[in-house]
């Protein structure tokens, strides 16, 4: 199990490089339009915040199956961020 503080390191470490990946496709393409981009960047950081906030839950009764399901939440919505950065 990890601990908590590698989860908000995995956390902040997946959604900052997908940040960065839309920060680049918008340097690569400067004609087109970054309104999906700006979006994708919005969400990611509403995901950030949403993670974090279940990580620092006290009270939990299960930590292991509670982590569990954040780092899978975390891989989930990683992965539609980053499908929706290969369709811009």
């Amino acid at each position: 199990m990890s601990s908590k503080r590698d989860l908000k390191k995995d956390i902040n470490y997946v959604l900052g490089d997908i940040i960065e990946a839309v920060y680049i496709w918008e340097l690569t393409n400067p004609k087109k339009d970054d309104k999906k981009a700006e979006k994708i960047i919005d969400d990611a950081i509403t995901t950030f915040d949403d993670l974090i906030v279940k990580v620092n839950q006290k009270g939990v009764e299960n930590k292991r199956k509670h982590f569990k399901s954040i780092n899978q939440e975390l891989e989930d919505k990683g992965r539609a961020l980053i499908d929706r950065i290969n369709t811009l």
